[in-house]
């Protein structure tokens, strides 16, 4: 879809008499309500924001000081085709540069500043590894190709361990797939499959990131902080420390309609009557539900607690089986969870050490990202990044800021022998200190430098548990007057799950559905169908067979293999 659908809507009949609640306060709620102002015409005092916490943004987050130490639950990786969040952020206005939009001081300093990571992979406590090829077999190359052309329905809840043969688990192209996405052997291939097609064009990148790009700061400074401001300045409403604990919904004659929003406000239970002339959206489920810190001398607890969100969506799935399954994803903290830990280091002794490594220079206020580096051997599967520098707009010009995570937080360490999960935060940075090369005699100097907050997260992977049609809402489901669904949970035909892009994406379809606007959300884009990406992307994963599977891809797509069989293909 080209410009010629950007077009400038006209009002619909009756807004000025809607109201519109939006139930969480994440990207894509605020995205929602920016939506429904620029095209859906309502004023801003017409819509109201519902937080349990007592700041918005949900799992796009970045708080903390110098003293006490920063955090980030999450970083963002994204890409120059992410056409939502782009049409989004292309109307948000700077507030660091007047006159400027978010996408413009966004765009002139990826451009600037390319990500490109010089060390993608390191093993033996510091060996780097340069290979740049994804050490893929035939085997594993047919599999590829056969998830490629398979139908989503056709591979129903099947993991991905269950998919691929054995010797896929061993190759590079899984250590970088698994590190980018937060990938585990358990969860769906079908997400897998949807990323395959989403992000061909950028498969010949995967061994250097080459081709994402990334905030200036932390995401929430650089993406929340800019667009919570114009919300505010529109006359959007945001109500903090509030929970919604239920919806009524009338489903009889066919219609789904919200009848009235109950909700506790600072400890005192509400009730909002609602009618078909008001619109409510629902971030169902969260990825960053019940998280928990730790400092330098405590783990963070597991909270296997009450969870809000979830149980919301409990309880309106309950009432329509086209409102989803929600146990499919929560029902597994063990196969959902991870951990991170974000690190705050004053001094140069482990700026000069991830210097090393990135083989960047961190300078203040000078553009430069590290990218991920993978410890291949690991037993947590840890990584580690360091971005532009600072990521916090409070912090020192002699701190930098670091992030690691790991997708074991069960296993025992390598150095320290006990679970991650059971780690304190100096605990977790000797560990990561073992990896990249420093003895132990040497440690406490770096130990000294640096605060060290870990967050455990019940809920982080959900998203990508093996699930079946039916098993997320429509953005918007059959029958419904006036609910619709946002984010990570709803279904959207083709995107992915995990990505900034799939909230916006929501957002705009559940207020162009509503409202029934005469305006077409941007199509995924759509490098699955362009010759150059498939050629790229098949000689990377190897070259020999990259003539036989570029003509079968070229092919299918020309449709002159229509009725060929899979097994005729391969």
């Amino acid at each position: 879809m080209g410009t010629y659908q950007r077009i400038h809507t006209r009002e619909p009949k009756n807004i000025q008499n809607k109201r519109a609640y939006l139930i969480g306060s994440g990207i894509a709620s605020l995205a929602a309500a920016h939506y429904l102002i620029k095209d859906g015409h309502m004023k801003g005092k017409q819509i109201t924001i519902f937080e349990q916490d007592g700041i918005s943004g949900g799992a796009m987050d970045g708080a903390g000081d110098p003293k006490n130490g920063f955090v980030a639950r999450g970083g963002r990786e994204m890409e120059e085709h992410y056409e939502c969040l782009w049409d989004l952020f292309g109307d948000i206005p700077s507030i660091e540069e007047e006159g400027r939009t978010v996408l413009d001081e966004f765009k002139e300093l990826n451009d600037r500043d390319p990500n490109f990571s010089n060390v993608r992979v390191i093993s033996n406590r510091g060996e780097k590894h340069r290979n740049t090829t994804l050490g893929l077999h035939d085997k594993n190359i047919k599999e590829i190709l056969k998830l490629f052309l398979t139908k989503e329905e056709d591979l129903g809840a099947l993991s991905v361990e269950e998919y691929f043969d054995a010797s896929f688990f061993q190759t590079d192209m899984w250590l970088y797939w698994r590190s980018m996405f937060a990938f585990e052997t358990w969860h769906s291939v079908v997400e897998m499959k949807r990323y395959m097609h989403r992000f061909i064009h950028l498969m010949p990148g995967m061994s250097t990131m080459r081709g994402l790009v990334f905030t200036k700061y932390n995401q929430y400074d650089s993406l929340i902080l800019p667009l919570k401001k114009y919300l505010e300045a529109q006359g959007v409403t945001f109500v903090f420390n509030t929970t919604v604990t239920d919806l009524d919904i009338d489903t009889s004659d066919t219609k789904k309609l919200v009848t009235a929003i109950h909700l506790t406000k600072e400890g005192t239970p509400e009730t909002i009557q609602t009618d078909a002339d008001d619109l409510i959206f629902f971030t169902n489920g969260s990825m960053t539900e019940n998280s928990s810190q730790g400092d330098m001398q405590q783990a963070p607890v597991l909270n296997r607690g009450e969870a809000a969100v979830w149980n919301l969506w409990k309880k309106i799935a309950a009432k329509d089986p086209s409102f989803g399954k929600p146990e499919v994803f929560c029902g597994d903290i063990d196969k959902t969870k991870w951990e991170s830990f974000t690190i705050t280091a004053k001094g140069e002794k482990f700026k000069k050490l991830m210097e090393h490594f990135a083989e960047r220079t961190f300078l203040p206020h000078r553009t430069a990202t590290g990218g991920i580096i993978t410890i291949k051997d690991s037993n947590w599967l840890m990584s580690v990044t360091v971005n532009r520098q600072p990521q916090f707009k409070n912090q020192p010009d002699d701190v930098i800021v670091s992030w690691a995570y790991a997708l074991f937080p069960d296993k025992k360490g390598d150095f320290i022998p006990k679970a991650m999960s059971e780690c304190s935060g100096e605990e977790l940075f000797k560990e990561l200190l073992y990896h990249l090369g420093i003895k132990e005699e040497h440690m406490q100097s770096y130990i000294d430098e640096v605060i060290i907050i870990p967050v455990m997260m019940p809920y982080i992977t959900s998203q990508f548990m093996p699930r079946k049609e039916g098993d997320r809402p429509e953005v918007v489901p059959h029958g419904s007057v006036n609910l619709a669904f946002l984010g990570q949970f709803a279904e959207i035909k083709d995107d992915c799950v995990f990505t900034v892009e799939y909230s916006v994406r929501s957002a705009m379809m559940a207020v162009y559905t509503l409202l029934k606007l005469d305006k077409q959300v941007p199509e995924v884009y759509p490098s699955q169908y362009d010759i150059r990406a498939i050629a790229a992307s098949a000689k990377t994963m190897h070259s020999e067979d990259a003539g036989i599977l570029q003509t079968i891809l070229e092919n299918i797509i020309k449709k002159k293999l229509a009725n060929t069989t899979l097994e005729q293909l391969l």
